[in-house]
This record gives C-alpha cells, structure tokens and sequence, in this order.
C-alpha cells in the first residue's frame, strides 16, 4: 500500500471558525464508511457521526470525506479506528468538545456500536 493511500491526520484541512465566540454545534454524518475486518478479511461497513463544537477552527468536508475513504482497505478493528478517527478530528480542528460515533452493520447477527468523547480542559 503507498504512503497516499494510508490515513493520516494532516489530510483533515480546516478553516476559521467565523463563529468562535459562541458555542453550536455541528453534526457530519458519513454514511458510507468502510474498512477490511483484521480478523476475517471481510469488508466492514457503517456510519460514522462526527458532533463537535468548533472553537479557533472548523473541518474542511472534502477533505475528511478523502481520508475516510482511505480506511477502505486498512484491516482495523471497529474499537481501534473510532478512537483513531476522534484523535486524528481533534489534532487537526482541536475543538471545544466532539463526539465520534461509529454505527457499524450487522455481522453474524451483531451490530456494534462505538462512542468516543474529547471535551477540552
């Protein structure tokens, strides 16, 4: 796999808050999400929701959008890649408060779900 097609927190762009000085909230939904279970090999599929309240800084959606799809291939637990996903939102946007979860769909009957919070101190 080529260092282009491996997820990395300097792919998230960003831009001004324009708003900074009041707390809203936005909520992205990324419905087509994909990776490769490193159990079994098998295609993992969900949807991840990004909540946050921005402070200095906002994510750009292209861009998050271009480094979710490179989990398409990564063979990740669903535990692993939700905290991965939270560490890499805030590194890049380091937000007042974000809620990451991954809704993932069924496998043998079993549906997981995986919450991750960051507020900042």
């Amino acid at each position: 796999m080529s260092p282009q097609e491996v997820p990395s927190a300097d792919q998230l762009e960003t831009f001004p808050n324009q708003h900074g000085d009041r707390d809203y909230t936005i909520e992205i939904v990324c419905p087509e999400f994909t990776s490769i279970c490193p159990k079994t090999g098998q295609p993992d599929f969900g949807t991840i929701t990004f909540t946050y309240v921005p402070d200095r800084l906002c994510v750009e959606l292209k861009s998050l959008k271009l480094y979710l799809q490179r989990y398409r291939n990564q063979g990740i637990f669903y535990e692993y890649v939700v905290n991965r996903l939270l560490d890499d939102f805030v590194g890049a946007c380091r937000p007042r408060q974000c809620k990451v979860v991954g809704a993932f769909t069924a496998r043998g009957g079993i549906t997981t779900k995986v919450t991750c919070v960051y507020e900042a101190t």
